[in-house]
This record gives C-alpha cells, sequence and structure tokens, in this order.
C-alpha cells in the first residue's frame, strides 16, 4: 500500500471534521496546524487498517458475486447421460 495521499480539499474537510468533534466531544479547540497534525498521524498509523477493511469487504462482494456466476453456470449446465 502506497501512503496516503489526500487532496487539500480532502485535508481541510477532514481537519474540519476533527475540529468539529474535538470541540463538541472534548471542549477544546484544534487548532488548524494540530488538526493537519493529527489527520496525518492518523493516516500513517491507522489508515492501513482502513485500507484492509475496504479490501476485505471488496473481496466478500466479489466472492458473492463469484458464487452467484457459478450458479449460473451450473444451472446451464447440460445431462450428459
Amino acid at each position: 500500500m502506497s501512503a496516503i495521499k489526500l487532496t487539500r480539499d480532502q485535508k481541510e474537510v477532514l481537519v474540519s471534521k476533527l475540529q468539529k468533534y474535538f470541540s463538541q466531544e472534548l471542549d477544546q479547540e484544534l487548532a488548524q496546524f494540530d488538526g493537519e497534525f493529527l489527520l496525518d498521524f492518523i493516516a500513517k498509523e491507522m489508515g492501513a487498517h482502513f485500507y484492509n477493511q475496504g479490501l476485505y469487504d471488496a473481496q466478500a462482494i466479489l466472492d458473492r458475486r463469484l458464487d452467484d456466476i457459478r450458479e449460473a453456470i451450473y444451472e446451464i449446465e447440460q445431462p450428459t447421460s
């Protein structure tokens, strides 16, 4: 997995969400620089866990679709006797 790279706009949205959370839930102010630093930390240290979960979810969808395809193939199989 390559490092998570966020656009400036994405970072602004996510930092804003962190700031809102800190304000509402922790009654703490989170400055822009501190928010960006925290976001970078989360992406670096925890991003792989979220990435991997996304892969597992995609794999589960693919497995279900392959099961559907296998079943469809079985249904059109011609008798041989």
